[in-house]
């Protein structure tokens, strides 16, 4: 795909999913997410960051840097956690591997992909780069792998991510895990971008770059 047609396709499905927002009763969205709200706009914290979500347009902003453009992964996240999270969501607190996410087995190659290049390849021999980076995520220690946390991606939503760093034998490898009812809140593909986006800050928060 060209960058013009992914430029195209990100303003469509932004559009798209603007205009669906648009039909939701924002004072309940409020209520149901624990948001905080004014007249103008809801906002949610998603990754450590905080968004804006006005409620007249439609239209994501990020709070500290509003004219940022914002990535595919953080409005599909937000936009669709809205739209299909059931009533009464939560989380039940066992963590899962992607394959084995409620009906999520056939993006599992897509996601295996994103896992080696936004996680294993480039924390390979950083190890520590990576503990910093989720420490400046909040993520919350765990004993698995060389390094392991649970990171918030929303408020009421933990992945964790494990990594084992590699040495004379292995090379590196990551995985990135969550709750067993993630889809209660979100669509199954949609957790792609949930995990795309907590790739994303750790290798910002890390100063790393994607080759």
């Amino acid at each position: 795909m060209s960058s013009t047609e992914k430029q195209n396709r990100y303003e469509m499905t932004n559009e798209y999913w603007r205009n669906i927002f648009l039909q939701m009763d924002c004072d309940e969205l409020a209520e149901r997410f624990k948001l905080r709200s004014d007249e103008d706009a809801l906002y949610i914290r998603f990754c450590c960051r905080d968004y804006r979500i006005d409620k007249n347009s439609g239209h994501i902003s990020n709070v500290t840097a509003p004219e940022r453009r914002l990535s595919f992964n953080v409005l599909m996240s937000i936009y669709n956690l809205f739209y299909y999270s059931k009533a009464g969501a939560t989380v039940c607190g066992r963590f899962v591997p992607f394959r084995e996410v409620k009906r999520a087995s056939p993006f599992a190659p897509a996601f295996e992909k994103s896992l080696e290049l936004g996680l294993t390849k480039p924390f390979s021999g950083k190890a520590e780069l990576l503990r910093k980076a989720g420490e400046k995520l909040e993520g919350e220690p765990v004993s698995y792998g060389d390094v392991g946390f649970v990171v918030r991606a929303f408020d009421f939503m933990p992945v964790m991510v494990v990594f084992w760093d590699e040495d004379d034998e292995f090379p590196a490898q990551a995985n990135m895990l969550f709750d067993a009812d993630i889809t209660d809140y979100i669509h199954e593909e949609t957790v792609c971008c949930i995990a795309g986006e907590v790739m994303e800050r750790l290798i910002e928060e890390a100063g790393l770059t994607i080759e």
